[in-house]
């Protein structure tokens, strides 16, 4: 009568052994990767840290920074480093949806004969840079939406999907208005995170220097492959989540929320709208995916903290009166994370 509970046992601790294996590779890889890429992307170690942990989430992030902070160098690193398909698209006024979906064509053969055949946009990579992203008009930045969400797009009536894993990172100015659209709030959502890039500091600038204006250049080198990133990418919601961190989370977004029960007084009065169910997930996976970073099995309350900011401000809005006050959505969130106990 014990062999089916002792079969049961066996093939959970089984489990668990490969489970243990597979973690130990990641940590490994993710390591390797982070160095690889450090090598080239000097004194942006959270940076860095933050984008690997919106990839490994299976998510997009945006990266926000003034000109030449090595925005476009990160996301071209990441690229080889990952070992994924990697394209560029400069965004301005005059791109056009085709531009980056892909159009049909009409094309006559040998014999005559017209048929129409479907060639692919640049959006057909596993890691898509939208540089500049708040340079094209809202009707090609919405044709983005569906990609980032779906994983596919329809052309003509058609569904054709895009390869995996498909993750976009975009970069946005937010120095220089002349010229550009801001973003959607829709389109917004779709980023896990959003990203500030600031300015390195004085020793890692030092650093920048020597290394880039020598006569050697830092060739980055694969440090893992796609199918291992899809690996990596289904662990992270293998990870178990505590109690305690999930209500943190869902107390740190409700309270964001001006029409919450639960919402601060704060955000009642300075916010107009607040994160949604997406806010939350972004919180829920990324937090898992900082712990394998950081060569932990479960996440913390201190994980939910470090995230707060990148995984909620483009998901919030402070009203006009709140804006013509000062108040700052960062304060909102860290007086919800006090809350939270975070």
């Amino acid at each position: 009568m014990t062999a089916p509970a002792d079969s049961l046992a066996a093939a959970r601790f089984a489990d668990e052994d490969a489970l243990l294996r597979i973690v130990e590779e990641a940590q490994a890889a993710l390591s390797l990767a982070r160095a690889e890429i450090g090598r080239r992307v000097i004194g942006q170690e959270r940076v860095v840290d933050l984008t690997l942990a919106a990839i490994l989430s299976g998510g997009h992030a945006l990266l926000v920074g003034a000109p030449g902070l090595a925005k476009t160098l990160l996301v071209e690193t990441f690229g080889v480093v990952l070992g994924v398909d990697a394209r560029r698209i400069q965004f301005t006024p005059d791109l056009m949806p085709s531009d980056i979906l892909g159009a049909e064509v009409l094309e006559q053969g040998a014999d005559g004969s017209r048929a129409f055949r479907f060639v692919k946009g640049p959006i057909f990579a596993q890691l898509l840079m939208a540089d500049e992203i708040n340079r094209a008009s809202p009707r090609t930045q919405s044709a983005l939406l569906q990609a980032m969400q779906e994983k596919h797009v329809t052309i003509a009536g058609e569904r054709h999907d895009l390869p995996a894993p498909f993750h976009v990172l975009a970069t946005r100015n937010p120095i220089e208005q002349e010229g550009a659209y801001p973003l959607p709030e829709a389109q917004l959502d779709r980023f896990l995170f959003e990203i500030d890039v600031d300015y390195p500091d004085r020793d890692a600038e030092r650093a920048i220097l020597l290394a880039t204006t020598g006569a050697e250049t830092v060739t980055p080198h694969a440090a893992i492959t796609a199918e291992q990133l899809q690996r990596f990418q289904g662990l992270v919601r293998r990870i178990p989540v505590g109690e305690k961190v999930t209500e943190a989370i869902l107390t740190l977004v409700r309270c964001c929320r001006p029409g919450d029960p639960q919402a601060l007084e704060s955000a009642r009065r300075h916010v107009a709208w607040g994160p949604g169910p997406r806010a939350a997930q972004a919180l829920m996976l990324t937090v898992r995916a900082k712990a394998l970073l950081e060569g932990r099995f479960a996440p913390d309350l201190q994980d939910v903290a470090d995230l707060a900011i990148p995984a909620l401000r483009h998901r919030m809005a402070l009203s006009f009166a709140a804006r013509a006050e000062g108040v700052s959505l960062d304060g909102v969130i860290a007086e919800a994370l006090r809350k939270a106990g975070a």
